[in-house]
């Protein structure tokens, strides 16, 4: 895997289609509905078609969540209360269909689809589980790298291909999900690194963490950003800070931009390595929505930065994907408005007079 690789993806990552969006907006003054009056489903549906290059844009029907998996050096410094073997089992609970991801997927009409991108647990392969492990765990991001340039390029690369197999196979809305005790530390780095927020700003209490085992992450990403100062290399700080599933989720988001396919970003592990690739392709974030707001007080920094409005603020904290696939009909009603509403010349209604 090599940095021509990753060249060669960002090349496919394109701007979103003008034509079809200024399409979109014509069509969205033509509905029968004062201007504005649906907000942020106007703008999906504006951004939907620019995604696909048509106007109104295509249903979608295949959505699936591929929830990134890996687990996390830095667990060993006591930044999170659950033992790193919770990681594997939530992973045999995705397959059994039993997590909370599962059941509102089911419900959506989503399909789930584990990816291990660094479990510290060997696991069975399947076509509910693809293995692109890069190694059982990071590294100790508070010590040290989390691993190296190249394993992160690894990373990029296998979450690339990963969305290029599920939209092979007919998917037409990829969302993100993730699974890792103790990943909320490496996503405070991340997002404290590449927006410049104080880490005490961005790092959150994750599973629900007392004020101790806080402070101690407050100050591991603080001495990691202190130790290994950010620059203006993106691969350099995802492999600094991040973990494996940041990588997959980061080449997830890329590879869905190259084939024009819109990405729904879950939680704070999402936004994190949204980051990341909107640092690599700043195009990229046309092509993502954001399904909820997490409040873990990172991502709404992330999101800020990344320019993404949520389409839902529940109170979520949970990953695996959980806020992207509740947002997912919404996404896809922004669509269907733009096909199929009526215009006020196709209904025979009276337009607002000016003035």
């Amino acid at each position: 895997m090599t940095s021509a690789h990753l060249d060669d993806l960002l090349a496919q990552v394109q701007p979103l289609d003008v034509p079809a969006m200024q399409d979109a907006r014509v069509r969205q003054s033509q509905l029968t509905k004062p201007p504005g009056s649906l907000g942020a489903l106007e703008d999906a549906s504006v951004q939907l078609a620019g995604i696909q290059a048509v106007c109104p844009p295509l249903a979608m029907t295949r959505p699936v969540v591929a929830v990134f998996a890996g687990d996390h050096g830095v667990h060993a410094q006591q930044v999170s209360p659950w033992p790193q073997e919770v990681t594997a089992s939530m992973i045999a609970n995705f397959r059994a269909g039993g997590a909370a991801v599962n059941v509102l997927a089911r419900h959506a009409g989503a399909e789930v689809v584990v990816v291990d991108m660094g479990v510290a647990a060997d696991l069975v392969a399947g076509a509910d589980l693809l293995d692109h492990k890069v190694r059982r765990g990071t590294s100790d991001l508070s010590t040290g790298p989390a691993m190296t340039r190249d394993e992160a390029l690894q990373g990029i690369l296998a979450g690339a291909s990963v969305a290029q197999r599920l939209v092979e196979a007919g998917h037409d809305c990829l969302l993100t999900g993730d699974m890792g005790i103790a990943n909320t530390t490496p996503s405070a780095a991340l997002v404290a690194g590449l927006t410049g927020a104080a880490p005490a700003q961005v790092t959150g209490r994750g599973t629900g963490v007392d004020d101790g085992t806080l402070a101690r992450k407050v100050a591991v990403v603080t001495t990691a950003l202190r130790d290994r100062p950010v620059t203006g290399d993106a691969v350099e700080t995802l492999a600094s800070v991040g973990g494996f599933e940041h990588s997959g989720i980061v080449g997830f988001v890329l590879g869905a931009a190259a084939r024009r396919v819109p990405v729904i970003l879950d939680g704070v592990i999402a936004g994190s390595a949204a980051l990341v690739a909107a640092a690599l392709a700043p195009d990229v974030v046309g092509y993502c929505f954001a399904g909820h707001r997490s409040v873990e007080p990172g991502h709404a920094v992330a999101l800020e930065h990344l320019g993404l409005r949520p389409l839902v603020d529940l109170d979520l904290r949970l990953g695996e994907g959980t806020g992207a696939v509740l947002s997912f009909p919404i996404v896809e009603a922004a669509g269907a408005l733009l096909r199929e509403m009526a215009t006020f010349d196709s209904a025979g209604v009276a337009r607002k007079e000016n003035g």
